[in-house]
């Protein structure tokens, strides 16, 4: 069966573009909550969006589907705007939040910013969350992120994907990066969608999706790309740096040769990538072919030594 992806009462979802996540917000007559903030630089834009919606209202609940820079990157920001709002994260993190451990936390490693948020609440996977005046099931989703969690209302059978699930993939697969097992964690939570059978999807990024159809066709290309990368590792490494750098461009939209040099030296994934996968070869050789394949697929510019979003 087919249909259009229709949100459950009281539902907002505040499209965003790839730079940050896809922000959910929930009203109802008892309380207000968020889903997701975004990245810090568009923090400003976030809480913007949410006072616009709201007006006098306060924000009860902001919530951390993980903990992802351009998907917490705004909790900072909501925080100091709404003082008494409570704030929930997945527990696989929390003492590294608690502490506020970049490194630990990926921001370091990514190259990327969040400013320090605290929280009030875990989002424990097998236990019930209330928003909208539903009672919203929490998932562990590992794969994108070991610690990752999804929600979903079986009332209405909407499923808020996070990275796990978009209509045409998923994110990078970051514990491959370094290391870890990742590829089987994306299989499995795929199976648990699966499982679900969502009607409607909300992903952290791209539009709303739903129908059976949409959700079953959105599950099978996730699937093929999931098998690309399983027999193509150094691809999906490559792939996954090449987002990083097109992430980087986005937050600044142009740096020059040097400024990317510098971000690039700073940024430790990319030692690591390069060490796990393309070593012995020349790690800056390695880098100007990522940005020589970015430049053919025209995802980003490059002219008298400066590079840009396109």
């Amino acid at each position: 069966m087919s249909g259009a992806a229709v949100l459950p009462a009281g539902v907002t979802v505040f499209e965003r573009g790839w730079l940050s996540s896809n922000n959910i917000l929930f009203v109802d007559n008892e309380a207000t909550a968020l889903v997701d903030s975004g990245y810090g630089s568009h923090a400003s834009q976030t809480v913007a969006l949410v006072k616009g919606a709201l007006g006098a209202r306060p924000l009860d609940e902001l919530l951390s589907t993980h903990l992802h820079s351009d998907h917490c990157g705004g909790n900072a920001a909501l925080q100091a705007a709404y003082p008494g709002v409570k704030t929930a994260i997945p527990p696989g993190l929390a003492d590294a939040v608690a502490r506020w451990d970049p490194s630990l936390l990926t921001y370091e490693a990514t190259g990327q910013r969040c400013d320090r948020f605290g929280f009030d609440a875990l989002l424990r996977p097998g236990t019930e969350h209330r928003l909208g005046g539903t009672a919203w099931h929490v998932h562990a989703a590992p794969g994108h992120d070991p610690h990752s969690v999804i929600l979903f209302e079986p009332q209405s059978r909407t499923l808020i994907s996070a990275d796990t699930l978009w209509e045409n993939g998923f994110g990078v697969v970051f514990p491959e990066l370094e290391g870890d097992s990742g590829f089987d964690e994306v299989a499995a939570t795929l199976d648990v969608i699966d499982g679900l059978a969502p009607l409607v999807v909300i992903p952290g990024h791209g539009s709303v999706f739903g129908g059976q159809d949409r959700v079953r066709a959105a599950l099978a290309r996730a699937r093929t790309r999931l098998s690309g990368h399983v027999q193509d590792p150094k691809r999906h490494a490559s792939h996954a740096m090449k987002v990083l750098i097109k992430f980087k461009l986005l937050e600044w939209q142009s740096m020059s040769e040097a400024e990317f040099a510098e971000w690039a030296e700073h940024a430790p994934y990319f030692s690591l990538v390069h060490e796990r996968y393309f070593a012995p070869g020349d790690r800056w050789q390695w880098l100007e072919s990522l940005l020589t394949d970015l430049v053919q697929s025209k995802s980003v510019g490059r002219d008298g030594g400066m590079i840009f979003n396109v």
